[in-house]
């Protein structure tokens, strides 16, 4: 299930959340000039940037650990005690001769000087304070950098560095506009393209998974979800006080997950489950910003279709529907007992890869507004000027708006579209959810409607958008009313609000924690 939406790249590794490091962490990133590190390399010193901090930290360390005043090291290697106060700050960053001459002085190898772990915890406390005036907040608020001293005991400096963690957390939330997430939208739409949607590595999570609790064919039930859960050391707790604006809340502490006692009507029962243990099995960290939450989001929608629709049977079906020329979504869906939505998602990720089927999918708020989007079929959907698709209005003319005129809402409704980028063809269906009635529509070019079921309809129709005439009103209607109305829109608030801020967006972090503490097993 994986197409890039506002609430939601290849899988990759998540960042901490972290602005600044933990303390005991050996190396923090300086912005300036980085050190001769093709020199060090040539000394037997290790690969990878130099950090002067650490370095000038080393080199104190490895002084006060001999007994040496900073003026008997500046001695020993014919330099100035400003000089070695210089290095050892951080603000200086000797060249390999010099390097060579600190280690001989203090009895030690470049190498070890060179290490980039801090020397200690403290060492790294300090190391991350330093840094911390040197970036943009201190910069921003004016603050004049300070010296830190011995005198300053590890909770004095673990406090200023907290502080300065969470202004610069805030400041990135402040970032978070809607601009960005569209952008971040656009990015992910197209690695989805480059890899046709395709993950090998989460269908692999998935197999793995599905064989460990014995699967061995048919529709994924709730009972092996469930021992999926316990295989993963989780156990499952339907409580009627889940916070509003969750849909489970997963314990790692306990082993536990939450769920609600009353199941939306719209939603699989099992999809909540699966998508709590997708991220314990991806091993999710709180996202550092929008972009990496909605990654987190793809490959957690992925993986849990994947578990749901596992590859191999999946694939299998799809093949033999593809030689008897009769691809159904409501097949797919039936056979699987999945959703509609489900079933789109899950073909769009199989299409391209395994069956050699160019393919786009849209999910469509009644308004007209585009909520999802995919596609590498040439299909040319609408966009701002940053590239986004979700949020603009989709052609009048496409399947994904006039399904919406249609009676029947039992059966498939298919329909041929004559665009300037080719002919399309595409199969939609309307579903239900708390914000009104949304089209799902999966489609491909021409030459590729010859392996679906719904090939044969006379339902056409002519898109010539973008062109800004396709979808205008007659020019004498829009005359007679341009001045003369005022709707009120039904467009799904969540696209006009600001974007939510917070680790996890548009989630109560506060109701979150107190539901933990309510429902924790007392010790």
């Amino acid at each position: 299930m994986i197409i890039a939406d506002r609430t939601p790249r290849a899988p990759i590794q998540a960042a901490s959340r972290s602005a600044g490091p933990a303390v005991g962490a050996g190396r923090v990133e300086r912005p300036g000039r980085p050190a001769p590190v093709d020199a060090a390399e040539a000394d037997g010193a290790p690969t990878g940037e130099v950090d002067a901090l650490t370095l000038g930290r080393r080199i104190r360390e490895h002084r006060t650990a001999r007994s040496m005043t900073l003026g008997e090291l500046a001695a020993a290697i014919d330099r100035a005690p400003s000089q070695v106060s210089a290095i050892e700050n951080g603000k200086r960053e000797p060249r390999l001769s010099m390097l060579r001459t600190i280690a001989g002085a203090l009895g030690t190898s470049v190498e070890e000087l060179l290490k980039p772990d801090a020397p200690s915890e403290r060492a790294a406390l300090e190391i991350a304070v330093e840094r911390a005036q040197r970036g943009p907040v201190f910069a921003a608020l004016g603050l004049e950098p300070f010296r830190v001293a011995k005198g300053m005991n590890d909770q004095t400096l673990a406090t200023i560095l907290a502080l300065h963690n969470e202004i610069d957390r805030l400041h990135r939330e402040r970032a978070a506009t809607p601009e960005e997430a569209r952008r971040a939208n656009a990015v992910l739409r197209a690695e989805m393209r480059s890899r046709d949607n395709f993950y090998p590595e989460l269908e692999a999570k998935a197999a793995e998974l599905l064989e460990a609790v014995g699967h061995t064919g048919g529709p994924v039930s709730h009972q092996l979800v469930a021992d999926m859960a316990s295989h993963l050391g989780y156990s499952l707790h339907y409580v009627g006080d889940l916070p509003h604006s969750t849909r489970s809340v997963t314990d790692k502490r306990n082993g536990r997950i939450y769920l609600p006692t009353e199941q939306s009507p719209s939603r699989d029962s099992r999809s909540p489950i699966l998508q709590a243990l997708a991220s314990h099995l991806l091993g999710h960290v709180e996202p550092h910003g929008y972009d990496e939450f909605l990654r987190q989001r793809i490959e957690t929608n992925y993986l849990t279709a994947a578990i749901l629709l596992p590859e191999q049977a999946a694939v299998r079906f799809l093949t033999e529907a593809k030689n008897l020329r009769r691809i159904s979504m409501e097949e797919l869906r039936d056979h699987f007992a999945v959703s509609y939505e489900t079933a789109a998602h899950r073909f769009t990720n199989l299409a391209t890869a395994r069956l050699g089927i160019p393919v786009h999918f849209t999910k469509v708020h009644e308004s007209g507004t585009i909520i999802k989007a995919y596609e590498n079929d040439r299909v040319r959907f609408p966009s701002d000027a940053l590239g986004a698709i979700e949020g603009t209005t989709m052609c009048r003319n496409w399947t994904a708006r006039t399904v919406f005129d249609v009676e029947d809402r039992f059966s498939p409704w298919y329909q041929y579209t004559d665009t300037p980028s080719g002919t399309f063809w595409c199969t939609s269906r309307i579903e239900k959810a708390k914000e009104g009635e949304y089209s799902v529509s999966v489609g491909v070019p021409f030459e590729h409607v010859k392996w679906f079921r719904g090939r044969e309809t006379p339902h056409r129709a002519v898109s010539r958008c973008p062109d800004p005439a396709c979808c205008q009103a007659p020019a004498g209607l829009a005359e007679r009313w341009a001045d003369a109305s005022w709707p009120a829109a039904r467009t799904p608030t969540s696209l006009l609000a600001a974007l939510p801020t917070g680790t996890f967006p548009g989630v109560d972090q506060t109701e979150v924690f107190a539901f933990l503490e309510a429902h924790a097993p007392h010790a």
